[in-house]
């Protein structure tokens, strides 16, 4: 890790990725593992909705039109996208206590080591 990794803070992560799956991770330097989450999240809202979406692009009305009819949509194409996000916003909580935590336990593993 370096000096300029250390100073950013951490928490612009977890509203990175509230609002994007995956954002967060690729702002904390985890670009593979971000991208992996945002794949994931795309696939989510594309199979699961593809039902409630399936008539937006019918001539007859326009797909915001469609898209903003609550009554069409059910629970499953709604929890599994929102579990997702919150499993990778759980992940970017858990990346970022590791990156805060690591240079405490470095620390004192050399101090350790120094006074042997």
């Amino acid at each position: 890790m370096s000096d300029g990794e250390l100073s950013r803070p951490i928490w612009p992560a977890y509203p990175l990725s509230a609002f994007v799956a995956g954002l967060g991770h690729c702002y904390l330097g985890e670009w593979k593992r971000g991208a992996s989450w945002f794949g994931l999240y795309v696939l989510a809202i594309a199979f699961l909705s593809a039902r409630t979406l399936s008539g937006a692009f019918t001539v007859s009305e326009p797909f915001f039109v469609t898209a903003l009819q609550f009554d069409s949509v059910s629970y499953l194409d709604v929890a599994v996208p929102l579990a997702v996000l919150i499993i990778c916003l759980l992940d970017v909580y858990l990346i970022g206590l590791t990156k805060r935590t690591a240079p405490l336990a470095a620390v004192s593993g050399e101090a350790r080591s120094n006074g042997s």
